[in-house]
């Protein structure tokens, strides 16, 4: 976010992790992320790796401790919720914790992620139903269930 230049990440740069995903799942996304090959300068992310299950996050421990042997240079961020450090991922990784606060205003984070999101004017793309030609969007309601 150095500059609006610069991309968002790829789909196989980022593993959004729920209590269904596998370990199959996980080993791919580790081995992407750890082993080398020319694939340029990529961020991997977990997010959410506090809610793997306790046997796809045994698995995942174990597969990254065989694999970082063959990368030493490799870029993986796991984001954890704070309210659940205390399960296996944030506590087998606890090491290399670092609590983060966003270093950027909110309003340029906003700004960068527009600048990314917008579609081109001419479009006839369903974007248009957002705000700015925006094609992603949040719809959300203060009531449950009312058609969102």
């Amino acid at each position: 976010m150095n500059s609006p230049e610069q991309p968002l990440p790829t789909f196989d740069e980022v593993l959004l992790c729920t209590p269904q995903t596998t370990a199959e799942q996980v080993g791919l996304f580790l081995r992407r992320c750890l082993i080398p090959c020319s694939r340029g300068e990529k961020i991997y992310t977990m997010l959410y790796a506090d809610e793997l299950s306790y046997d796809v996050s045994c698995r995942a421990e174990e597969l990254f401790q065989d694999l970082q042997r063959y990368n030493s240079s490799y870029r993986l961020v796991i984001l954890c919720d704070c309210e659940r450090e205390h399960s296996y991922i944030p506590s087998a990784f606890s090491q290399y914790k670092v609590h983060m606060i966003p270093q950027r205003p909110r309003a340029e984070i906003q700004q960068y992620l527009q600048h990314h999101y917008r579609v081109p004017r001419p479009s006839s793309s369903a974007a248009s139903v957002f705000k700015g030609n925006m094609c992603v969007g949040i719809v959300s309601s203060r009531r449950a269930g009312v058609g969102k």
